[in-house]
C-alpha cells in the first residue's frame, strides 16, 4: 500500500440511537414473537378486557389447587403464557420486547427459549411445592397464600434475563442481577404475593442456569466495580428500597412483615361524629376496638397520607445524592433506615394479628415464625446500613460549612415556626380537642405532626375539633417534609462553592492563556484545589494529604514568572505549615528550585511525539504501520469527538468497556495523574474511538488539550481502554490515527502522557548516572509494582512511537519530609483503598 494511502486516518461515524434500537429489533424475533403470543392468549382468555375468569384460571393458573391438588402438571407451562388482567398484559409487552429481547440478543434465539422454559417452570414449579408443604405444616406465608392461583409470564422473562447476564460484560451483569434481585425482594418483602416468590426462584435459577449455558462459573462470582460504578449501584439498592411502603399501601396484604404501614389507610373513611357517639368522651373508659379506631382515624386525611411517603421520598432524594457521591445523601439513608428500626415495634405488633394464634397459645413453631418475620423486618433496614457504612469511602463529596449552615437554619426555623403554629393554635382550641387534652398532650401530639403516621401510632391519640386547628394538624408535617427535601437538594448542589466555581472559570482562561506543559490540563480535574498568584495572572493546581502539597505538574504562568510563582507558593504553603512539593515538572523549571536550595529526583518520563511533518515511515514505524494497516483491511474506522456530542448507546458502550478493565482487576484504582471516566466527560475533552466493521467500539482513548495564546497546539492521552476481543494492535492503531487526525489538524504535539517510575533509554555511548540511594528506592518501587500495574510495560508501548523523551521530577525543600511525601503521594494515587484491594494488592506486589 502507497504511503499516502497509509498516513490518513481512517474516519468512520458512531451509530445514531435510532440505528441502535433499530438493530435491536431485528435481532430479537423470539421475543416479539413471545410479545404477540400474550396478546392472542389475552384475547383467547379475555383477559385482555378483565381479570382472569375461574374457568381460565381453574384450567390453565398455577397453584396448590390446580398444579398439585388437581393434578394438572400443564399449568406450570401455561401460567407463564398468560397475562392475569390489562395491566399484567402491558409489562408483560413491555418486559418482552425490552427485557426478554435483552436476553435474546445476548444468548440467541435458542437458549432464550431454553431459559425462558426452563427457569420459568422450575420457579413456579418449586414455588407451588414449597407452599404446599409449607401449608401442611402450618408455615404462615404458606397458609395464607395456598389458596392462590398464578398467571404471570413475568415469571420466565426475569429468569432468562438473568441467565443472560451470564453472556454480559461485567458493567451490565452486575447491575441488571442487583436492581432485578432488588426490586423482586421488594416485592417478596413488602406484598408476599405467590407470583413474586415464583419470580424469585426463577431469577435464582437464571443464576446456575447462565453459567451451565456458558460453561463458566466465574460469573456467578462478584466482580469488583470502579467508584463511579459502586456509586450507581448503592444508589440504585437505595431508590429500589424506597419503594416498598407503596407495594405495601397499593397491595394492603398481611402476608408479609413489612406491609405494617398500609393497616393505617382504609377505604371507608371514619367519621368524628361516629366513632365520638359509639366511645363516648373519654377513651380510657372504652375497649380496645375504640382505641383502635381512633388509631384509624388520627392517620387519615390528606396530611397523613402525604406524611405516610416521607420515609419513600427521603429515600429517593438520598438515592439520587449517592449516585453522585455526596456525603450528606450517605447520611440520610443511614437516618432513615436507622429510624425504620427504631419504630419496627409496629411490624411487631402487626405480625402479632397477623398470626391470629387461637387462645394465645403459642406453640414452638408459631414461636420460631415469629422470629422469622420479625428479624425479616429488621434484615432491610440493618443490610441497607450495613451496605452504607462500607462503601462509605466512595461519597466524599461534601457542601461547603456555609451551605449547610443554610440548611440547618431553614430547616430548624421551619420546623421551630410550624411547631410553634400549631401548638399556639391549639392551646386556644384545646377544650376542642377530643378526647379531652392536656397541654402536654397537645405537646406530644405536636411532635407527632411530623412523624409518618405509622412511625407514631403511639399514645396519647388526640384529634382536634376546630377547622383551623384540623387544618393545620394535616398540613405542617406535609409542609415541612417539602422544604426540607428543597434546603437539601439545593444543599447537594452545592457540592462546591461558587468561588469554586468561579476559581475553575480562571483556572481554565489561564491555562489557554500559559498553557501550563503538556500535563497542565490536569489541573481541572476534581480533587485539586487552586491558588492564584497575588496578580491574578498565575495559578497553581494542588492538594494536601497529610500536610504535604502536593502540585499538578507545571505552574501555570507566563514563561518569565516561573521563579516568582514558585517563591510565592511555597510562602503560601509554609504559611499553612506545608510541606510544598511540585511533582511532574518538565526540566525548565529544575534551575529555580536549585536556586532555592530545593533538591529534585526524576519520577518518571515523558513521551512526546512531533506531529507536525509526521510520517510513519522507515523500520522505526514498522510495527505502528503494520497495526494501521490490519485495522484498515478489516475495516476499522476511527471517530474524534467528545463527550457531549456520543449517542446514549455509545455512552453505555464507553462505560460498559471502561467496567470491564476495572472488573477483571482486584487491585485498587489509581488517581492523581491518571484520569477516568469522570475525566473525560469533560467538555473540552477530545475522544478518539476505533469501531469495528459493525459499528461496535473497539478502543477508547482521551485527549487532554495542551494550549498556548488561547490556541490548542497538542493533545495528552489520558483514558485507554480496549474492549474485549478487540483486534490485536487495536491501540497501536487508534494512537497512529489520532496522531494523524492531529497532523491534519495542525498540532504540534502528542503527548504520551508520563510513565512512572520509568527510565528514559540511553542514547548511544552514554554512561548510566551513579546510583544513589534515592535512585535504588526508585527503582526498587519500579520493579515492585510492576507486577500490579505494569509501568514498565507500558513504557515500552509507548516506546513503538519513535518519542522523544522529557524527564519528570519531584522537587521538595526538606529531604527530611521524604517519607511523609512518599506516604502523600501514595495516598494521592491510591486513595480510596479497601482492606480488600490491600490485600489483593500485597498479594500481586509479593507472587
Amino acid at each position: 500500500m502507497a504511503n499516502d494511502e497509509v498516513d490518513a486516518e481512517p474516519t468512520g461515524r458512531l451509530r445514531s440511537t435510532v440505528e441502535a434500537l433499530r438493530g435491536f429489533v431485528a435481532r430479537i424475533p423470539f421475543s416479539i414473537g413471545f410479545a404477540v403470543a400474550l396478546l392472542v392468549t389475552s384475547i383467547v382468555t379475555g383477559t385482555i378486557v378483565g381479570a382472569a375468569s375461574e374457568t381460565t384460571t381453574g384450567m390453565w393458573a398455577a397453584g396448590v389447587a390446580t398444579t398439585i391438588e388437581s393434578a394438572k402438571w400443564w399449568t406450570v407451562a401455561t401460567a407463564l403464557v398468560i397475562p392475569w388482567d390489562p395491566f399484567q398484559l402491558v409489562f408483560g409487552l413491555l418486559a418482552a420486547i425490552l427485557l426478554l429481547g435483552i436476553a435474546e440478543r445476548r444468548m440467541g434465539t435458542p437458549r432464550t427459549i431454553a431459559a425462558l422454559l426452563l427457569t420459568g417452570v422450575a420457579g413456579v414449579a418449586l414455588g407451588t411445592l414449597l407452599q404446599w408443604l409449607g401449608s401442611l405444616a402450618g408455615e404462615w406465608w404458606a397458609t395464607g397464600t395456598a389458596a392462590d392461583l398464578t398467571l404471570d409470564p413475568l415469571t420466565g422473562i426475569v429468569g432468562a434475563l438473568i441467565a443472560a447476564t451470564a453472556f454480559m460484560r461485567a458493567l451490565w451483569r452486575r447491575r441488571i442481577r442487583i436492581v432485578t434481585f432488588a426490586v423482586i425482594l421488594v416485592f417478596v418483602l413488602y406484598d408476599g404475593d405467590s407470583s413474586n416468590v415464583y419470580r424469585l426462584l426463577a431469577a435464582i435459577a437464571g443464576l446456575f442456569l447462565g453459567a451451565i449455558l456458558t460453561g463458566d462459573p466465574s460469573t456467578l462470582r462478584a466482580r469488583r466495580s470502579s467508584h463511579g460504578e459502586t456509586r450507581t449501584l448503592v444508589a440504585a439498592v437505595v431508590a429500589v428500597t424506597a419503594i416498598g411502603p407503596i407495594v405495601a399501601l397499593v397491595n394492603r396484604t398481611e402476608l408479609t412483615p413489612f406491609s405494617f404501614g398500609s393497616y393505617l389507610f382504609s377505604d371507608d373513611p371514619i367519621d368524628l361524629d361516629t366513632v365520638m357517639s359509639q366511645c363516648g368522651a373519654a377513651v380510657d373508659a372504652v375497649g380496645d376496638e375504640c382505641v383502635q379506631q381512633l388509631a384509624l382515624l388520627s392517620a387519615q386525611g390528606f396530611g397523613m397520607f402525604l406524611l405516610s411517603f416521607v420515609p419513600v421520598a427521603l429515600l429517593l432524594l438520598a438515592g439520587w445524592g449517592l449516585r453522585s457521591g455526596r456525603r450528606f445523601a450517605l447520611w440520610l439513608a443511614i437516618a432513615v433506615n436507622l429510624a425504620i428500626l427504631v419504630f419496627a415495634r409496629t411490624a411487631y405488633e402487626v405480625t402479632i394479628t397477623t398470626a391470629d394464634v387461637e387462645d394465645g397459645t403459642w406453640s414452638a413453631f408459631d414461636i420460631g415464625e415469629l422470629v422469622v418475620w420479625i428479624a425479616a423486618a429488621l434484615a432491610l433496614p440493618i443490610g441497607i446500613i450495613v451496605m452504607l457504612a462500607v462503601t462509605r469511602r466512595h461519597f466524599r463529596l461534601r457542601a461547603p460549612w456555609g451551605a449547610f449552615r443554610r440548611f440547618a437554619l431553614t430547616v430548624a426555623a421551619s420546623f421551630v415556626v410550624l411547631a410553634g403554629a400549631y401548638y399556639i393554635i391549639g392551646l386556644v382550641t384545646l377544650d376542642e380537642y377530643w378526647p379531652a387534652a392536656t397541654p402536654w398532650d397537645l405537646l406530644l401530639d405536636t411532635v407527632k405532626r411530623f412523624v409518618p403516621p405509622h412511625f407514631a401510632v403511639v399514645d396519647p391519640i388526640v384529634l382536634p375539633g376546630h377547622d383551623l386547628t384540623s387544618f393545620l394538624y394535616q398540613a405542617v408535617g406535609p409542609l415541612f417534609w417539602t422544604i426540607f427535601i428543597g434546603a437539601a437538594i439545593a444543599l447537594m448542589r452545592r457540592t462546591r462553592s461558587e468561588d469554586g466555581a468561579a476559581d475553575d472559570a480562571r483556572l481554565r482562561l489561564l491555562l489557554r492563556r500559559h498553557g501550563g506543559g503538556t500535563l497542565g490540563f490536569m489541573a481541572t480535574w476534581p480533587g485539586n484545589v487552586t491558588w492564584f498568584a497575588d496578580d491574578g495572572d498565575a495559578a497553581v493546581a494542588y492538594r494536601v494529604i497529610n500536610g504535604v502539597a502536593i502540585t499538578m505538574s507545571d505552574p501555570i504562568c507566563g514563561p518569565g514568572d516561573a521563579g516568582r510563582v514558585i517563591r510565592e507558593f511555597a510562602a503560601f504553603c509554609d504559611a499553612n505549615s506545608w510541606v510544598p512539593v511540585f511533582y511532574s515538572v518538565h526540566p525548565q523549571y529544575l534551575p529555580v528550585f536549585e536556586e532555592l536550595g530545593w533538591q529534585h529526583m526524576a519520577v518518571g518520563e515523558e513521551t512526546l511525539v512531533r506531529t507536525t511533518g509526521l510520517e510513519l515511515t522507515g523500520k522505526p514505524w514498522q510495527k505502528v504501520r503494520q497495526a494501521l494497516n490490519r485495522g484498515i483491511k478489516e475495516g476499522m474506522t476511527t471517530v474524534w469527538t467528545s463527550w457531549d456530542e456520543l449517542p446514549l448507546a455509545t455512552e453505555a458502550e464507553i462505560t460498559s468497556i471502561s467496567e470491564e478493565w476495572v472488573a477483571e482487576k482486584e487491585l485498587p484504582e489509581m488517581g492523581f495523574t491518571l484520569g477516568g471516566m469522570e475525566e473525560l466527560e469533560d467538555h473540552e475533552v477530545r475522544l478518539m474511538l476505533a469501531l469495528g466493521p459493525d459499528g461496535r467500539i473497539q478502543a477508547v482513548t482521551s485527549w487532554l488539550p495542551v494550549f498556548r495564546e488561547n490556541e490548542v497546539i497538542g493533545w495528552t492521552i489520558d483514558f485507554m481502554r480496549r474492549a474485549d476481543g478487540s483486534m490485536n494492535g487495536i491501540m497501536e492503531f487508534l494512537i497512529a490515527s489520532a496522531a494523524l487526525h492531529m497532523k491534519a489538524d495542525g498540532a504540534e504535539v502528542l503527548s504520551l502522557s508520563g510513565a512512572p517510575l520509568a527510565t528514559k533509554p540511553l542514547a548511544a555511548g552514554e554512561e548510566p548516572p551513579e546510583p544513589n540511594a534515592m535512585t535504588r528506592l526508585l527503582d526498587f518501587l519500579a520493579k515492585t509494582l510492576e507486577p500490579a500495574y505494569g509501568f514498565s510495560s507500558l513504557f515500552r508501548f509507548k516506546a513503538k512511537f519513535n518519542p522523544e523523551y522529557e524527564t519528570l521530577s519531584m522537587a521538595y525543600p526538606d529531604p527530611l519530609a521524604l517519607p511523609a511525601i512518599g506516604l502523600a503521594i501514595g495516598r494521592a494515587y491510591l486513595p480510596e483503598v479497601s482492606p480488600k484491594e490491600a490485600v489483593a494488592l500485597m498479594r500481586t506486589l509479593t507472587t
